[in-house]
């Protein structure tokens, strides 16, 4: 008897591959088909790209120290991968540090004279806006007991004042406070900025300094306010703008617009800023 033996042809066509599987159907074994197949879900996932840290720099006068603390936390957390970093300073300090080169996108001046600089300068793009007004109040200790109920009476002898220097915005509307009480500016402290002034009365080393009704709400319950007679106060306009060297234009004109916007309006409000 003849036994038929399997062609060469044959052979090829069912030889085994080393799993034991005929090549001719291209089965493979259970691990082999999965590993085929994450690599198809990875070919065809799409992975989300991050977002791109932004980082905008504020700088504003140091009135606005409490207020815009908070307005760039609130910023920063309607704008995700936004972050801002503030420098406070008085308004003239932060003008000669932005016509030396400081890289700064946004400035908020305490007062208009300052920002004209800027604006003169060819600095500021595009218009400064008025955000936000203030007034001036005596700052005094607690329980105020040197007993100040006025301008008047910061020109007693033996009284130690504190205020800023006339560049400082601050320092000029107190000036112009005493002018029109017909006082003589007594002899002070020339400081460089508001938070100085509250640091003297509320460490005992002066006995009263004029500063904006911000930084008396500020300080807490460090130092008292007495307040000036709408008569002889001064009124703050506070302008804000980008300027021209900013790195991250579009954010600038963001936070500019959240501060003049309900939220940062709000937050104003509550650390005693008047509206626009």
């Amino acid at each position: 008897m003849i036994t038929d033996q399997p062609s060469d042809r044959r052979r090829k066509q069912t030889s085994s591959c080393p799993h034991g599987h005929a090549r001719a159907g291209r089965v493979y074994p259970r691990r082999s088909r999965a590993m085929l197949l994450c690599a198809a879900l990875l070919q065809c996932t799409t992975f989300a790209t991050p977002v791109a840290a932004a980082e905008l720099t504020v700088s504003g006068a140091a009135s606005l120290t409490a207020a815009f603390g908070e307005i760039a936390t609130a910023f920063g957390n309607a704008h995700p991968g936004a972050t801002v970093r503030t420098n406070f300073a008085g308004s003239s300090t932060l003008v000669q540090q932005i016509r030396e080169g400081a890289p700064v996108d946004v400035f908020a001046s305490a007062d208009e004279s300052n920002m004209q600089k800027l604006v003169d300068a060819h600095d500021v793009a595009g218009e400064p806006v008025i955000f936000a007004r203030n007034r001036l109040a005596i700052l005094v200790a607690r329980g105020n007991p040197k007993k100040i109920a006025g301008i008047a009476d910061l020109a007693q002898p033996g009284l130690i004042v504190s205020l800023c220097g006339p560049a400082v915005p601050a320092g000029k509307y107190a000036r112009e406070i005493f002018a029109k009480a017909g006082v003589a500016v007594p002899e002070s402290s020339q400081e460089l900025d508001v938070k100085a002034v509250v640091s003297r009365v509320s460490l005992g080393e002066a006995d009263a300094g004029v500063a904006y009704v911000t930084d008396a709400r500020a300080a807490d319950d460090r130092v008292d306010a007495v307040a000036i007679p709408d008569a002889l106060n001064v009124v703050a306009r506070y302008p804000i703008a980008v300027l021209a060297r900013t790195r991250q234009p579009d954010l600038a004109r963001d936070f500019v617009a959240f501060v003049r916007g309900g939220e940062g309006q709000a937050i104003l409000a509550r650390f005693g800023f008047l509206p626009p």
